[in-house]
């Protein structure tokens, strides 16, 4: 049995405490808050607790460790545990820097330790159903993308809504269309707090022509969860605020006729049907937790590894640069 140890048990961290438990694989909670070490020896009789990591990288009886600790601390926190021979469950982003990123995943590597980024959206069933379908065709070639992930509140006091929402976002987009972005250009302002944008509008261009928009807020009257794929064939949205109808494909599009008599003829507007194909929803924060239990007991290369994560903080790093100079950057 794969033995976990989790580092900070916070807003996040009591769902990872949750599910790790769920999965038999909780050996120990770290935090430095006693008071929220109390409470979880309340829920989880028989698991260790502790108020320093040190502890935990010195126990030979834990396998692997979750950091669940602020950003900033990611990267310290990760690089010590992969140094101690454990394998590292890095929350989102996983480093605030892609020469940090790059490093752990040198030590993963030369250790051969598994070392995977809580980049929850891409372990989401609607999501996976998205890439069966852009991998497959069906959708077409694809045009563009766009997201939202709108909310008022929380508003964050040590981080913009960049960094705190767009790992999601980014992580989801480079999952469905691969790498490639050949340009970053971030716009947004800070309405609240001096240097913290509230609101970001992130634009990605793809080499072959492709481009994505992400916008981000915590200051907007709607909470949004979506995401919006057009391609050549058909059209889908994946609304993460709906109960059960979270993905809808439309059968929508403009048809070139190459064979033209006049410019009437030339482009034709479709107006299909919508289908909602039926998602066995699980729980993603269950499935991805999971799937690093299995990369560590089967050697497995997780989905989400440190190279997918340091993909994400090279965009996070080239739209931080273009939000603060007001211009492109090029990759």
């Amino acid at each position: 049995m794969v033995k976990i140890a989790l580092i900070g048990v916070g807003y996040w961290g009591k769902n990872l405490a949750r599910v790790f438990s769920q999965l038999g694989n909780l050996a120990v909670i770290c935090d430095s808050d006693p008071g929220q070490l109390a409470r979880m020896k309340q829920l989880y009789k028989g698991v260790e607790t502790c108020g320093d990591y040190a502890e935990i990288l010195k126990d030979s009886h834990v396998d692997g460790v979750a950091v669940v600790t602020p950003a900033i601390t990611h990267y310290a926190v990760a690089k010590k545990a992969l140094e101690a021979g454990k394998h590292v469950f890095v929350e989102k982003p996983m480093t605030l820097s892609a020469a940090e990123g790059e490093e752990l995943t040198g030590i993963a590597e030369k250790k051969d330790l598994r070392l995977m980024v809580g980049h929850l959206m891409e372990y989401h069933p609607a999501v996976e159903a998205l890439k069966s379908l852009i991998d497959s065709g069906d959708l077409g070639r694809i045009y563009y993308v766009y997201s939202q992930r709108l909310n008022l509140g929380k508003i964050r006091q040590d981080e913009n809504a960049l960094w705190s929402f767009a790992p999601h976002d980014l992580s989801v987009i480079l999952y469905l269309l691969g790498e490639g972005v050949t340009k970053v250009y971030a716009t947004g302002e800070s309405y609240l707090q001096d240097g913290i944008e509230d609101v970001v509008f992130v634009n990605l261009r793809y080499k072959d022509g492709r481009i994505a928009n992400v916008h981000l807020s915590w200051l907007d009257p709607n909470k949004k969860r979506e995401l919006t794929i057009v391609g050549s064939k058909k059209m889908a949205i994946f609304d993460d605020m709906q109960a059960e109808e979270k993905l809808k494909i439309y059968d929508k599009g403009a048809d070139i006729n190459t064979s033209y008599q006049s410019y009437g003829e030339f482009l034709t507007l479709r107006f299909g049907s919508v289908y909602i194909p039926k998602i066995e929803m699980k729980e993603p924060l269950l499935i991805e937790c999971r799937h690093f239990i299995d990369c560590i007991e089967n050697k497995r290369q997780p989905r989400s590894d440190g190279k997918d994560g340091l993909r994400v903080t090279r965009l996070l790093e080239a739209a931080q640069r273009s939000l603060k100079q007001g211009v492109p950057v090029s990759l």
